[in-house]
């Protein structure tokens, strides 16, 4: 289980992934080895399960991005793992979630722009397999968007 100790680690890497183990033992009123032995445990626990580094793809040129809810043709045997195969290798995709319920699977991709939205549905998505129902959701605006978790 985590202690005070372990949250205020955890809430310091949440804010800020990029320090150093000095500046976060400071930051938390430590020691940079008790620290890094909090982090190294915590680690090895799969509490922290790594770093990443989160790209603006608005700043790249992609204007577009869309979300896709799909139901699959549930009468094939392999019809979830075919489709999630094929999904994970169209490059515009950044996230895909199963689902129990009418919706099997939401997509979550990214265009240029519409006419480039257009020939990705037409050549990359509905070329996937199994596909028996599919509804476009146009992102307008990402009004939250946080990763964090309160501790």
């Amino acid at each position: 289980m985590l202690d005070g100790a372990d949250r205020a680690i955890l809430r310091q890497l949440q804010s800020d992934p990029t320090l150093t183990m000095p500046e976060l033992a400071d930051r938390v009123g430590s020691t940079p080895v008790r620290v890094t032995r909090r982090v190294d445990r915590m680690m090895d626990a799969g509490v922290i399960t790594g770093q990443e580094a989160i790209i603006d793809w608005q700043a790249l040129g992609y204007a577009v991005q869309v979300s896709l809810r799909i139901t699959l043709d549930k009468t094939v045997t392999r019809a979830f793992d075919d489709f999630l195969a094929a999904a994970r290798a169209v490059p515009e995709v950044l996230e895909i979630q199963t689902f129990l319920g009418r919706v099997d699977v939401r997509l979550s991709l990214i265009a240029r722009d519409l006419p480039d939205y257009q020939r990705l549905y037409r050549d990359r998505i509905l070329t996937l397999p199994h596909i028996a129902d599919i509804e476009a959701l146009m992102d307008v605006a990402n009004v939250k968007s946080d990763r964090t978790i309160p501790l």
